[in-house]
Order: C-alpha cells, then sequence, then structure tokens
C-alpha cells in the first residue's frame, strides 16, 4: 500500500526535527547556531556529517537524498541522518585535483523509472581525465546503482586535474543541460565549437544531442553544445518563472559571473571578463565585445559560486523567487533578490559559519539544504529561528 504523500512530508518533517544534531553554540568556528538575515533569525542544524567532500545533494520522493562525494562516492542518506555504505555500481573515478564524483539529479519520472544522472571525472590512457556523465537505476533494496552506462564523456584537451564544471539540471522535455568546465590550461578552447571545453551542452536522457540543438548539422561543431565561452560552471538550475537556465561560474582572480543561458550564445571566455590572472596579470582584450554576452551579475573579487536554486517554498514566504548561491571561496550562502531577469540586490548569510558551501538545495520541508566542503563536510538544514 501505497503511504499518502501528505504523510511522508510530515513524517519527514518530524523525523529532522527529532534527529537532527543541535550544533551548540559555543562561538568556535563552524558552531554557531543563529545567524541574522532579512527574513529574521537563521537556526542551523547538522543533519549529517562525516562526508568527505561532499559535492552534490538531490532528494528522493521519499525523503531520504543522494550525496556524492568527490573521492569517488555516492551514498543514500536517510530521513534520520544515517549514510549508507557507498553505492556499488559507481564507474571507475579519478579523484584527483578538482576532479572526482561531481554533480547527481534524479529524472523527472524518477517514481516510474528509479533512473538518476551523475557526471565525474573519468582516467583516460591520455594521461589526464575529462569530465563523463552516466545514468543508472537506483536498486533500493541492493544497495548498488544497476545498468550503469556511460552516456556521453567530454572530447577536446584532457584536464590535469582542473575546470571540470558540472552541474546537471533537467527541463520539462526530458532533456539535460550540463556544464562543462575549459580544463584550466585549455582556456582559448572554450571559444572553439569542435570540442566540449567550456561549454554547456543539451542532451537527451540517452546521452544524444537533443533534438532542435542551434550547431546540429554544422561542419566543425559538436552538436551536443548550447552554449559557450564559459570558463568553469558549478552552479545550474531552470528558473521556475520563466524556463530560462541560469549559470555561474568561477572566474580567475574576480570575475565570477551569473549568466542566462541562451542557445548558441558566446559568453566571451577568455576573450571579455572581468577577472586577473592569478599572477595579478591581464587575461581579456576588455570586459565587453560585440557578439558575446554580458552576464547578470559578476563578483570581484572571487566568491568562488557553487550550487544554486530558485527558492519556491513557503517556509521563507519572504525570500519566494530568490536565487540562492553557495560560495566555497567566499564561504557563505549568498541570496539574490531578482527584479525579472535583474539582479535588484544581494544578501550574505551565514558569514560567522567560515564553511566553504558547496551545494545549496530546497527540501520538501521548505528549508534550505547545504553541503560543507571540507574533510569532514556536513549536510546542514537552515530553517527560521523558533526564538
Amino acid at each position: 500500500m501505497k503511504t499518502p504523500v501528505g504523510l511522508v512530508t510530515v513524517a519527514l518533517t518530524a523525523a529532522i526535527l527529532l534527529t537532527a544534531t543541535l550544533v551548540i553554540a559555543t562561538g568556535t568556528r563552524g558552531e554557531e547556531t543563529e545567524f541574522p538575515s532579512s527574513a529574521g533569525g537563521l537556526e542551523v542544524r547538522t543533519f549529517a556529517r562525516g562526508l568527505v567532500n561532499p559535492w552534490s545533494l538531490t532528494f528522493l520522493p521519499d525523503g531520504r537524498m543522494l550525496v556524492t562525494e568527490r573521492p569517488g562516492r555516492i551514498r543514500v542518506v536517510s530521513a534520520e541522518g544515517q549514510l549508507s555504505p557507498p553505492l556499488k555500481g559507481v564507474p571507475d573515478v579519478w579523484a584527483s585535483g578538482q576532479g572526482g564524483m561531481l554533480d547527481v539529479a534524479i529524472d523527472k519520472s524518477y517514481a516510474q523509472n528509479k533512473t538518476i544522472y551523475f557526471c565525474f571525472a573519468e582516467r583516460t590512457g591520455g594521461g589526464g581525465g575529462r569530465t563523463a556523465i552516466a545514468r543508472a537505476k537506483l536498486n533500493d533494496g541492493g544497495g548498488r546503482l544497476d545498468e550503469t552506462k556511460i552516456i556521453f564523456r567530454q572530447e577536446g584537451p584532457l584536464s590535469s586535474g582542473n575546470h571540470y564544471g558540472c552541474r546537471i539540471a533537467q527541463a520539462d522535455d526530458g532533456n539535460l543541460f550540463v556544464t562543462l568546465g575549459d580544463h584550466g590550461s585549455h582556456r582559448e578552447q572554450a571559444q572553439d565549437l569542435g570540442n566540449h571545453l567550456g561549454k554547456v551542452i543539451r542532451i537527451a536522457p540517452d546521452g544524444s544531442a537533443a533534438a532542435g540543438n542551434p550547431f546540429i548539422g554544422r561542419a566543425g561543431a559538436k552538436p551536443e553544445i548550447w552554449s559557450y565561452g564559459h570558463r568553469n560552471g558549478q552552479g545550474l538550475a531552470i528558473n521556475p518563472a520563466s524556463g530560462d537556465v541560469w549559470e555561474v561560474e568561477h572566474g580567475p582572480r574576480g570575475g565570477d559571473e551569473l549568466n542566462i543561458i541562451r542557445t548558441a550564445k558566446n559568453y566571451g571566455w577568455p576573450v571579455i571578463g572581468f577577472g586577473l590572472e592569478y599572477s595579478g596579470g591581464k587575461i581579456h582584450e576588455s570586459t565587453a565585445k560585440d557578439g558575446m554576452e554580458q552576464p547578470v551579475k559578476y563578483w570581484v573579487p572571487s566568491i568562488s559560486p557553487s550550487g544554486m536554486l530558485f527558492y519556491t517554498g513557503k517556509l521563507f514566504p519572504k525570500w519566494s523567487g530568490s536565487l540562492f548561491v553557495g560560495a566555497l571561496s567566499g564561504s557563505m550562502l549568498v541570496r539574490l533578490s531578482l527584479n525579472g531577469n535583474g539582479v535588484a540586490g544581494e544578501e550574505r548569510l551565514l558569514q560567522n559559519l567560515h564553511e566553504r558551501i558547496r551545494d545549496v538545495r530546497q527540501g520538501p520541508d521548505g528549508a534550505l539544504w547545504l553541503l560543507t566542503d571540507s574533510s569532514n563536510g556536513r549536510i546542514l538544514r537552515v530553517t527560521p529561528s523558533a526564538k
């Protein structure tokens, strides 16, 4: 007998409230529980800990979660915050530098097909790595993935360990948008349509180029490409108000970008931008050029944005429609208030937590759920303060 959805949500919320570990407010790094915000006080609770550089979090329909760890693991997290052993059936992952197990997403028809998608750095025989995307079915009882298949492999010069991307967003038509990095030392390839470096791609669930892609049939261009001229996109989300695809990407020394991704558009990297070489030298020709898109927003100095969501829950009614972005080097959660396709304001949250925020998700309870990026990473649940 199926449990009514409402009862599942009530049970999940009750379990969370009863079992989440409250971090004691002693004033030491990472232990504060009360944080100010424009929506009132925020309470932060540790829901699970002991993850090694967790990278992505997604909710299953029954309230459990899937979480990835960069060393090459996927785990199931129970509604009580218990971590499963690593799932079996995961392909060989090259956990080197910034590479490893990256994003995970469930199919929109997961309740019927049990299908998940994930991306990772794949070791190659050429002395480097590349971003690969796999599809599998979650075997709940067996603690494994079944029918695992790599459906897409990034083509172009290999990475020595940097700038893989990779975030996945599934549109209502079932097609997947995916960010692919420029591999760091191959930045000029982001302007070359003959490879997948520094691109946002759009693929069907089987990994083939999605129908209607702008470069299908164009000689010398990869048919999976949707947009190009990107550096290292680590946040991707579809705006429920408009259906537009939004992306955040790392700049070098300054110049992180928030972009609205349009078909066939060139976002300029490395020709235009707002950052510098890490040495302080010049990278770009200018900050603007005909035929190249401008970001909706950029950050100087860098915050290293990672993970993003459009908030639609009821737990924070003042924040309905806001865009949330995690920050790594910035060690905070950023809330952007929007006015159509423009940014009307920025609020920097949880700065006293002193944690690298790798991912941010909205839970079925309307809370904000965060992953902290460290060798003892945590899943955090953020709710309005009860005080």
